[in-house]
């Protein structure tokens, strides 16, 4: 007997092994089920702390939406914005400066996307395993998620590279005084038609991302194959029951903005409480420098105590969003493990109730 990992709930095994692949509905059912399983039975604080690390780089664990609201709601906009603005005027006068900022911040930005490449493939390994081993799943899968970070990052470049080519061809029209064998219908209507297009790629490139997270990357994990197979294989279901495949993406985004909206409503009074406590300290600071006869002045010393309160209130609303946020992410995933193990043995075969079925 398998004491390590309970038996879920057998309603939904044993009705898949009747009635073959699992429907949207029904995997949502069986994620529940295996992410409950994996959060709660039993509950370990060290697991949620590593899932949430984990899910911090996935996004944070909720949805954009909540976490860019997380960020506004704290009262630090004020400095850090005259910082930033001081901080660009330097910049614009050094030219050296300005590539060096370009080249740290897209070296950041491609750093930031190899960690959540290989991470996403860690989180496909909690889930299907029903273990929480960051350090060992980094050295199992770095490698699909390094094969990950190219495909993305050729796909990306692929994008804006055709972009940028459109964007420039139309650019004619789009001038101040466009040339009289023109009408000047034509620049609004090419305006119109780059910004619909601008917008198609970003809705596109969102799902086609979304749906390698949820159902490319599992099959890459059980197989080691490449990722034009797995899309292929995903494309196949999709084209064998397209009904069903439509509705699984439909109810997966309708899941997440419900699962935002629940983040938002748990997140309001913990980051209203926060942002209070904020400003009261900031104030009791300012009123104890007065009562010893000192002011507050912006000085090197200050700005450095200052950058570090926020840095520190910054670093505290990302533990707290990840934290909030991490069941719903992990549940998400869950979704799409479940979806597509259904349909492919490969996968299915690697979960511990399969295993204990065989044994």
């Amino acid at each position: 007997m398998n004491v390590r990992n309970p038996q879920p709930l057998p309603l939904v095994h044993s009705r898949r092994a009747r009635a073959g692949p699992l429907s949207p509905i029904e995997s949502l059912a069986a994620a529940w089920h295996e992410t409950l399983r994996l959060l709660f039975r039993p509950f370990h604080a060290r697991r949620w702390i590593e899932l949430s690390v984990v899910c911090l780089f996935l996004g944070g664990g909720t949805s954009t939406a909540a976490f860019h609201w997380g960020l506004s709601i704290l009262p630090i906009d004020v400095p850090l914005s005259e910082m930033v603005l001081n901080l660009r005027t330097v910049i614009s006068q050094h030219l050296s400066l300005i590539i060096l900022a370009i080249v740290l911040g897209l070296g950041l930005a491609l750093a930031l996307l190899y960690v959540r490449c290989v991470l996403r493939f860690v989180l496909v390994e909690a889930v299907i395993k029903q273990e929480v081993e960051p350090g060992t799943s980094w050295k199992s899968v770095h490698a699909l998620g390094r094969a990950y970070f190219f495909w993305l990052v050729g796909i990306l470049g692929i994008v804006l590279v055709a972009a940028s080519g459109g964007v420039m061809l139309s650019f004619r029209y789009l001038g101040p005084a466009p040339s009289s064998d023109h009408p000047s219908w034509l620049a609004s209507l090419v305006l119109v038609i780059i910004l619909i297009v601008v917008v198609l790629i970003g809705l596109s490139i969102t799902v086609a991302i979304t749906l390698t997270d949820d159902l490319v990357v599992p099959l890459i994990y059980a197989e080691r194959g490449s990722f034009p197979a797995a899309w292929r294989k995903v494309w196949g279901v999709a084209r064998h029951d397209p009904a069903t495949f439509l509705f699984y993406v439909a109810l997966r985004f309708t899941v997440s903005v419900g699962i935002g909206v629940v983040v938002l409503f748990l997140l309001f009074p913990v980051l209203m409480s926060l942002s209070s406590a904020a400003i009261v300290i900031a104030a009791l600071v300012n009123l104890s420098l007065h009562v010893v006869g000192l002011a507050w002045n912006w000085n090197p010393l200050t700005m450095v105590l200052g950058v570090t309160a926020i840095l520190l209130l910054i670093g505290l609303l990302f533990a707290i969003l990840s934290l909030v946020g991490m069941p719903g992410q992990v549940y998400m995933q869950n979704y799409g493990v479940r979806f597509i193990a259904s349909r492919y043995r490969a996968l299915e075969a690697l979960s511990p109730v399969a295993a204990g079925r065989r044994r």
